[in-house]
């Protein structure tokens, strides 16, 4: 079963690879498609969309047709979309591999959530997800730094030609060695199954978990968007220090989804739901206190910003896992697309609600805060309904 969940995260490995691993090279890529920087940095959030939107297309596409097809069609966009981007000369053409890869991508996520759903249930699905979700925050802490190895020495163009490698790699084990899991019974649907998204989403313990991820994801995304500024431009650190405390946080977030594994075998999930609500909290409290009762001297130190980060993203890892598999558990005959609307309700929401906090006309601290304090309170709700939560929904028609 290791093996099983380790070839997962291979293939969910490819979103947060394809945002982060070009991310020092934007500059460079403005420059060589004669574009402006705010262009590209488009490219961003317009990649979180096609994958955030595209999920409830792929959800009932894996339930139709398998993980196994779907997975691999989605590695065979992704090859296409990173050579693409790799050979761009205009704009946008590179906005077309963008696209492609978003499309792809949405792909690689189902089944990897999917496939969990079918093989695990309860506590062992909980320690999947959230080994899966822990596990992918090395990847903004090394992806930048190996982007930026790459552009420096072939060019803004290799990071690309490496995500090619990458996805034909993991193709030929997916063909080889990834087995199909789609239960026999799966319920299969004609078209978009907004009549199935509309039940599911009716649910009010189904839109409690899934929007406890979205509080969390949005609360990492926060911390993230604002992290350049606070650490830099009044912090002071230089690139290669903000480097560091932005990798050890990613770190820390992997040793606490080791520990979050062991807690749920131990303790039980409505347990690390509460800790994800008090650890949520507590870094709020945290960053306003230092903000409200410190020195105003103090105020641009580093530690006043990733102490209380620490202590709030601990909440990540105590959610994500416990969350999405109580998301999903009710719903073995609709996997795909239950994990398609979770994964949707999470990315989307996360994301917008991080932008509309970044956007409130408010001290940068002052809205992380904010954040944390939402995330904490969607954590409290999820915690509630697992009080309650039994049984489990075989089919929605």
């Amino acid at each position: 079963m290791q093996k099983f969940t380790l070839l997962l995260l291979s293939l969910v490995l490819l979103a947060p690879l394809g945002i982060d691993l070009y991310l020092p090279t934007l500059p460079q890529i403005a420059e060589g498609l004669n574009s402006p920087v705010s262009l590209i940095q488009i490219t961003i959030p317009l990649f979180l969309l096609v994958m955030g939107i595209g999920q409830l297309v792929t959800g009932p596409l894996v339930d139709n047709f398998g993980r196994k097809p779907i997975a691999i069609i989605g590695l065979v966009l992704y090859i296409i979309g990173s050579a693409v981007a790799a050979t761009a000369t205009v704009w946008p053409v590179f906005f077309l591999a963008r696209l492609i890869q978003g499309c792809a991508v949405c792909c690689s996520a189902v089944v990897a959530f999917s496939g969990v759903r079918d093989r695990l249930s309860g506590d062992e699905a909980a320690r999947a997800y959230g080994f899966l979700n822990g596990a992918l925050n090395i990847v903004p802490a090394l992806a930048p730094l190996l982007g930026g190895i790459l552009a420096e020495a072939y060019g803004w163009r290799a990071p690309f030609w490496f995500l090619c490698g990458y996805a034909a790699v993991i193709g030929l084990i997916v063909v080889f060695f990834l087995p199909e899991t789609r239960p026999a019974d799966t319920l299969r649907v004609k078209g978009l199954p907004l009549a199935q998204y509309a039940a599911i989403a009716r649910e009010p313990r189904f839109l409690a978990f899934a929007f406890a991820n979205a509080g969390a994801l949005g609360m990492v995304l926060t911390y993230v968007s604002l992290a350049p500024h606070v650490l830099m431009t009044e912090g002071g650190l230089t690139p290669l220090q903000f480097s560091f405390a932005f990798g050890a946080n990613g770190f820390w977030i992997m040793l606490v989804s080791a520990f979050v594994n062991k807690t749920i075998r131990k303790a039980g999930r409505p347990f690390c739901l509460a800790m994800g609500f008090v650890t949520m909290l507590l870094g709020a409290i945290l960053l306003l206190a230092g903000m409200t009762l410190l020195p105003g001297a103090w105020q641009t130190h580093w530690a006043l910003y990733m102490i209380p980060v620490a202590v709030s993203v601990a909440g990540l890892a105590f959610t994500v896992g416990p969350a999405t598999s109580y998301a999903l558990e009710p719903y073995q005959q609709q996997a795909g697309v239950a994990a398609a609307l979770q994964g949707f309700i999470q990315m989307a929401c996360g994301a917008g609600g991080s932008l509309m906090i970044v956007a409130l006309p408010v001290a940068e601290k002052s809205a992380l805060a904010l954040m944390m304090l939402l995330g904490a309170a969607l954590a409290l709700s999820a915690w509630r309904c697992s009080k309650k939560m039994h049984g489990s929904v075989t089919a929605l028609k």
